[in-house]
């Protein structure tokens, strides 16, 4: 397939776009810089100038292509505090990418994250089944379900909030790298017993080709291995790399310490891929994320804010 992926040159775009080359797809990744435009083109992918801000140049591409894999999200604007408006233009791409493919049948695979469940009350891990009705970055996944209604195979990749390896510069890992070597402390509030699941890069990358070349219609999926990790096994993980001592805070202390991140740190996110891996005969091979940690990548060099 010709597939036009946004975000292509970020952290998991980056995993997605050769995972769809060796399969034998055509890439053709939107790029809104000449720095992400020159490393698509070392990828050996096809470059798309524009940005989630340009309705007609995000049309053209989708409606040239045979599938798409909508990555992009504006994490700037949302760490510099403006996370509505991020999630605005998010909606905003998924209505235009959609506008595109109507009455085509091709796929549309979107991104999502298992974290927006942390919230919803459930008394079990959550599942692909399990969904809300409405809320920041829901509505984007509800309206992808909702264009199977419309002659197109969507369908919605929820990431784990920990997706981890070599190429991960941006997330939450060296994000609380940052924190901890800021504060001279890894830290987790409370007890730290609320818990994370996560993904290898690469695992996830294998799972939104597998969403693009045969997902069903309306398909929710969790890109989850480890289903669910204390988080103060994750600040002993990070507090024994940095060589730094690992502190339970209260959760009075949590902003102060934790900033933006204060609200997911003690959001109890445990997640199953059952459906998935019995639904696409996807199996995570990668390391999980205290073997990816002890291979000391993260330390190698200053972590920066996620992104």
């Amino acid at each position: 397939m010709r597939v036009f992926v946004t975000g292509a040159s970020g952290h998991v775009g980056s995993a997605v776009v050769p995972e769809l080359l060796q399969a034998g797809h055509q890439v053709v990744g939107l790029a809104r810089s000449d720095r992400s435009a020159a490393a698509l083109t070392a990828a050996g992918a096809d470059v798309h100038r524009g940005d989630l801000d340009d309705p007609d140049s995000l049309t053209a591409a989708a409606a040239a292509a045979d599938g798409v894999i909508h990555l992009a999200f504006k994490h700037d604007a949302m760490f510099a505090g403006d996370f509505d408006s991020a999630v605005a233009a998010d909606l905003r791409a998924i209505d235009t990418l959609g506008n595109a493919l109507v009455g085509t049948g091709k796929p549309l695979v979107a991104t999502s994250g298992t974290m927006l469940l942390a919230f919803a009350g459930l008394d079990h891990a959550a599942t692909e089944a399990d969904a809300l009705d409405a809320g920041p970055r829901i509505d984007a996944e509800n309206a992808v379900v909702a264009l199977a209604q419309r002659g197109i195979r969507p369908s919605v990749v929820r990431l784990a909030p920990t997706v981890h390896s070599t190429l991960d510069h941006n997330g939450f890992i060296p994000t609380l790298i940052s924190i901890a070597r800021s504060k001279g402390v890894a830290a987790y509030v409370g007890d730290g017993a609320s818990r994370w699941p996560a993904v290898h890069t690469l695992d996830a990358a294998r799972l939104f080709r597998l969403a693009l070349e045969s997902a069903p219609a309306g398909s929710r999926l969790h890109a989850v291995d480890d289903q669910g990790i204390a988080f103060r096994e994750i600040a002993e993980a990070l507090g024994q790399g940095l060589n730094l001592p690992v502190v339970s805070i209260p959760p009075a202390e949590a902003d102060a310490h934790f900033g933006f991140l204060s609200g997911l740190v003690t959001a109890d996110n445990p997640s199953s891929s059952a459906l998935t891996q019995d639904l696409l005969g996807w199996k995570p091979v990668q390391p999980g994320l205290f073997d990816d940690i002890r291979q000391g990548h993260y330390f190698d060099a200053p972590a920066t804010t996620a992104g």
